[in-house]
Parts: structure tokens; C-alpha cells; sequence
């Protein structure tokens, strides 16, 4: 069995926790989660993966077991600078980024601001582009009031809505419950309901954002693999498609799933990621 350590540094206040695995001196992927969930999402991801790759998977802040202090500024900028300091943390000066939901602004700005570090992209339902905002997302132009804004968001927190993230799987018992029961564990913390608000309002500042992911895409002509959920109804399967508008040779696959999509295509999606790692490394 492939061990998955448990780890912890501390990055001034903010104590980062991450889940690693694989070889130190392997080639590095830098997984980066979503909303509701945190590392533990990559979990049987990194079973499969750790033979040739080292996995470093950190919980963001605001999400597991990463400990933020008080005051501190839940935005996707200062995700991606928090995740900054992790890369600086464990000196790593060469990553492919694996970028799912949240991960996708957080890893993308990171990719902006140190493109020479990036290797490859792969993108699971994580989304750069317009064409890829699905029904479920807000209409980002409309939203102008911020209080209202905000409790129009804490139904997202509800559980039926945590749940509904897993939704879209072609068979729905094949989806743990004890997944959305963890997220909805971690998202009872204390404070984690006001930083999940915050983070939620700030998503409007991503779709600006976008224009500066694709002149890095296209620039940088990283090596990219999508694969996507596609009945995904927060990130639908135009965002996909888009890589190939910056990087033509980015690699597009779909699976009949939702949003999580390794809940149900764990095996073929590895391998994909495996033998896409072994062409670009």
C-alpha cells in the first residue's frame, strides 16, 4: 500500500496542512482542491499516482485542517500568495499543477506569477474561461450588493447543497456519503462559515481574472490535459473545450459524471494523468 503522509508547516500564521506521497525525488504534481472539500479529495488519487510522481496535496486555507488566524483575508489572491509560500516552503522549483474548482484561480494566478515553475497543467472541472460557467454559478455582472450577496450565498452551506456538489454521477451509488459528511464537518468549524462567505463573494473577481490565465496559457504553451466531468452543472464542458483556443495541443476528455469527477472515473482518469506526466517529464 502506497503511504500518504500526513503533514503540517507553518507559513508565518497560517499553519498549512498537506498530504504527500511519492517519491522526494520524483517529479512534482501540486494538487490543488475545491469548495466544499480539502486534500482528502485526492486521497485515492494519490494511491494510484505515487509510484513515479511525488503528490503534495494541500488543504487551502479556510478548508481542513489548515489553521488560519484571526483577521485573516479569505480572497483567491491571497489563497494563491499562502500557496506561494507552501512552493517556497518545500523548495520546489519545477510542479506540474493538477487544478480542480477553487484550485483553478488559486493555481492559475500562481501560474501567472511564476510561469518559468509550472511543467503542465492538468485541469479537472477547473475552469478558465467564460464559455465554461455553467447554470449553478451566479450571474457575476449582477452582483453589486454585497450583504445581499452574502445572504443569498449561506444557502450554499446548507447540507442538501453540499451534497448537490456530488451530484450528476451516472450512478449515484458509487458516490461515498461519508465525503459530503466530512466537507460539511470541516465547514461547521468556527469561522469557516464567514471565510466560505467571503471567498464566494470575492468569486466575481475571477472571470476579470481570466485574460491573464490564457496570455500565460498561451505564452507559456504549457503542456495541458482536461479532464472533465461533464455534467457538471458549475463548469460545463465549453471551459474544456477552451484550453484548445490558447494550447491546440491540450489533450480533452469527457466522462459521463458530475462535478467530482474521480468519485466515478478514478481508473481512467489516472491513467490519463499518468501517462501524460510521463510524456512531459
Amino acid at each position: 500500500m502506497t503511504t500518504i503522509r500526513h503533514r503540517s508547516v507553518q507559513l508565518g500564521d497560517v499553519e498549512v496542512f498537506y498530504r504527500e506521497a511519492g517519491d522526494p525525488e520524483a517529479p512534482v504534481l501540486l494538487l490543488l482542491h475545491g469548495f466544499p472539500t480539502s486534500s482528502h479529495q485526492f486521497t485515492r488519487l494519490m494511491r494510484r499516482l505515487a509510484g513515479r510522481w511525488r503528490l503534495l496535496a494541500p488543504d487551502l486555507p479556510g478548508f481542513g485542517e489548515t489553521v488560519t488566524p484571526e483577521g485573516f483575508t479569505f480572497t483567491f489572491d491571497r489563497l494563491a500568495e499562502v500557496v506561494g509560500e507552501f512552493v517556497d516552503a518545500l523548495e520546489l522549483r519545477r510542479y506540474a499543477l493538477y487544478v480542480f474548482d477553487f484550485g483553478a484561480p488559486t493555481g492559475l494566478r500562481l501560474a501567472v506569477s511564476r510561469p518559468s515553475q509550472v511543467t503542465a497543467l492538468i485541469t479537472q472541472n477547473g475552469n478558465a474561461y467564460v464559455e465554461g460557467l455553467g447554470p449553478a454559478m451566479p450571474d457575476f455582472p449582477s452582483l453589486t450588493d454585497e450583504a445581499e450577496a452574502r445572504r443569498g450565498f449561506e444557502a450554499i452551506l446548507e447540507p442538501e447543497q453540499i451534497r448537490y456538489q456530488y451530484t450528476g454521477a451516472r450512478d449515484p451509488e458509487t458516490i461515498d456519503p461519508a465525503n459530503y459528511q466530512l466537507d460539511q464537518y470541516f465547514l461547521q468549524r468556527p469561522g469557516r462559515a464567514d471565510a466560505m462567505l467571503d471567498l464566494f463573494w470575492d468569486y466575481r473577481n475571477n472571470p476579470p481574472e481570466y485574460p491573464k490565465f490564457q496570455a500565460w496559457l498561451r505564452e507559456a504553451q504549457p503542456p495541458v490535459l482536461a479532464v472533465w466531468g461533464r455534467n457538471d452543472p458549475f463548469f460545463i464542458p465549453a471551459g474544456a473545450e477552451a484550453f484548445r483556443n490558447d494550447v491546440p495541443s491540450a489533450e480533452v476528455h469527457f466522462f459521463d459524471t458530475g462535478h467530482f469527477a474521480l468519485e466515478e472515473d478514478l481508473e481512467p482518469i489516472s491513467e490519463l494523468i499518468d501517462r501524460f506526466l510521463a510524456a512531459h517529464h
